[in-house]
């Protein structure tokens, strides 16, 4: 890695995690929130609606607020059949009704036993593991272990498994994990490193990580995502994925 792209990435690091950054981004559905559940549901909700246009995203968040009454743990936990009616109608892309619906079951039964999303993730953790290939692995296992759920729902999370990069949890466990006193990634989960997230790869990223020579694989799959995060790493083993504010920023706004 030449010095430039080095120097590139660390400025733009510093650039792009910012407060004025959150606004346009789907993160700024989970600050809506202080509750801990409330900011782990709709982070979650926001990542895995994150295609299209970043405005509608949040919009579409913003409308699935709405109809929790504008508390999601507090809706998720204490609903009647009768208040998920209202859910018949929402959709966003390809993600429609019966997905919404077998996620709040599933946020349900799951908090129902556990008090942080964040245990959802530890079920495959394994120490010595250099990334959290397992961990997602795991998860994926674990939201699709209630009876009868919707074949069609697998889709929308994704697993290493399937040779998936996984760009919307990857970015989803960034906002949880990552610690840092910039104030857009939240950092309030404790048992994951930072040192084994992977860089979350959508089109951006992956455009101008291929023009700076960080990425040689030809498409974006789970091996391209692993290969970006190790050059990330040396540059900062501990927490390689903060590049992903600098490769994001650059390929958004169209400075590359």
């Amino acid at each position: 890695m030449t010095n430039y792209v080095a120097d590139l990435l660390a400025e733009n690091y510093l650039k792009y995690n910012q407060p004025d950054f959150i606004p346009n981004d789907p993160v700024s559905i989970p600050h809506l929130f202080s509750k801990k559940e409330d900011i782990e549901i709709m982070g979650f909700w926001a990542a895995v609606l994150a295609w299209g246009q970043r405005k509608t995203i949040i919009n579409k968040c913003k409308e699935l607020i709405t109809l929790m009454d504008g508390s999601p743990y507090d809706f998720i936990m204490n609903h009647q059949e009768a208040d998920l009616k209202a859910f018949l109608s929402f959709k966003h892309r390809t993600f429609n009704a019966t997905d919404t619906l077998y996620f709040i079951a599933w946020f349900q039964d799951f908090y129902q036993k556990h008090s942080s999303l964040e245990e959802a993730f530890l079920v495959g953790e394994l120490p010595n593991e250099s990334n959290i290939k397992n961990n997602l692995t795991a998860f994926h296992d674990l939201f699709f272990s209630l009876e009868e759920y919707p074949e069609r729902t697998r889709k929308h999370i994704a697993t290493p498994i399937r040779n998936s990069s996984c760009k919307r949890l990857n970015m989803f466990l960034r906002w949880m994990v990552r610690k840092d006193s910039y104030g857009v990634d939240f950092g309030i989960w404790e048992n994951i490193s930072s040192a084994k997230l992977i860089c979350p790869c959508d089109v951006h990223v992956e455009r101008v990580a291929r023009k700076l020579g960080l990425i040689e694989r030809p498409k974006p799959d789970w091996q391209m995502a692993v290969e970006l995060t190790e050059n990330l790493k040396l540059l900062d083993a501990n927490d390689p994925v903060k590049y992903d504010f600098a490769l994001f920023g650059l390929g958004v706004e169209g400075e590359m």
